[in-house]
């Protein structure tokens, strides 16, 4: 028998095959040992801040729930409107994406309210487009009457405030600003403690469709002037919007302004990044279904190519708009019902028709959609 060190070949055998025994079993032991919960909860999932209770920021970030999977879990939760949402975009653990008005960004940048905005906000999607309601007393005609009087913005940091401050400016009206939430404002006007309010969001707000029409009060039309009109869209109300409130033949004229789908922005090939990527790729893919009921009808007003004028777009989302030129650019249904507008209004034109042509009519036929819709 051979000696190997004072130990016998048998022995060295053993030893051997009592170390192979070992690192088998260890290896079946780590392969039994169950998945660490916290880590497997935490996987794939994107945090979003939408906006106030019975909101539209609310209600259609809701409708991103549809969007979970095994490897997405998309958890909604409301906000304190776009100023505050952009804080907690950058700053907000767990927040990765956030719901706000496209004049935010301008308002920060210009007050100087966050360090780095510019390098650490991108966007996924332009929205659809909020209205700017202006609710007032029966004795209030004009907006300069609400000069020296008591007007309710919504509470701080909140969207509504943010543009109420940028209208009111525009127009020179020094009213007495109070900044409590708009369900106590539409309590205090219909007193007649306040002169008015001053909301933005997606008509209609359910908060003002229940006002009924003897209540004494009315929306204040309102009109672009040059300095508006670098950021802000006309909008209109009409009375399938606000039945209590808006004739049928007398809709009211309004401004309006974008939402963004804003999105931190996470260094690629980092976790929190790639939550974000597969998102993307997920919500841009099912777009077809958020314009399908019962999902929220400003769906249907979503072209997810459009630009946002100072905004630079999350990489992963130019990706894939880039390499899906023919296949989403709002969605199959939506993008039906385009070439059905055109085909009416620009009959055999539609090949021929340049992308910017196409740009200036997709508008058009926003509006004449929403009418088709109400009329069914």
């Amino acid at each position: 028998m051979r000696i190997l060190g004072g130990f016998t070949y048998r022995m060295v055998q053993h030893v051997v095959a009592a170390l192979l025994c070992g690192l088998v079993a260890g290896a079946a032991m780590a392969q039994q040992q169950p998945v660490d919960p916290v880590a497997r909860a935490n996987q794939g999932v994107v945090g979003v801040i939408t906006g106030m209770e019975g909101g539209t920021y609310a209600r259609t970030g809701a409708d991103l729930t549809i969007l979970d999977s095994d490897t997405l879990r998309v958890l909604p939760a409301l906000g304190k409107g776009s100023l505050q949402n952009l804080s907690d975009i950058l700053y907000l653990r767990g927040v990765d994406i956030g719901f706000v008005q496209a004049d935010a960004l301008t308002y920060a940048k210009q007050h100087n309210m966050f360090p780095g905005l510019t390098q650490n906000i991108r966007y996924i999607a332009k929205l659809y487009d909020e209205e700017v309601h202006v609710l007032v007393r029966k004795d209030i005609m004009r907006l300069a009457d609400l000069n020296g009087q008591r007007v309710n913005v919504d509470v701080t940091g909140s969207g509504s405030a943010m543009t109420a401050e940028i209208l009111l400016d525009a127009y020179g009206i020094k009213a007495k600003v109070e900044h409590e939430k708009q369900v106590t404002g539409v309590q205090e006007l219909r007193r007649g403690e306040i002169a008015g309010i001053i909301h933005v969001g997606g008509a209609p707000i359910p908060l003002f469709v229940d006002v009924p029409t003897d209540s004494g009060i009315h929306f204040l039309p309102l009109a672009l002037n040059p300095t508006l009109a670098q950021t802000y869209l006309p909008g209109q109300f009409t009375h399938d919007m606000y039945p209590l409130l808006v004739p049928a033949d007398a809709p009211v004229p309004t401004i309006a302004v974008g939402d963004v789908m804003a999105v931190y922005g996470w260094a690629p090939r980092t976790t929190r990044y790639n939550n974000v990527a597969r998102f993307v790729d997920t919500f841009f893919s099912k777009f077809d279904q958020f314009q399908q009921p019962p999902r929220h009808p400003k769906w249907r007003e979503v072209n997810l190519t459009a630009e946002v004028p100072g905004w630079t777009r999350f990489p992963s989302a130019q990706d894939w708009l880039v390499q899906h030129t023919t296949a989403g650019t709002a969605g199959t249904a939506t993008q039906a019902r385009f070439n059905d507008f055109l085909s009416q209004t620009h009959p055999g034109m539609n090949g021929a028709m340049t992308d910017a042509a196409k740009d200036a009519l997709f508008q058009q036929f926003l509006a004449w959609d929403r009418q088709r819709s109400a009329a069914r």
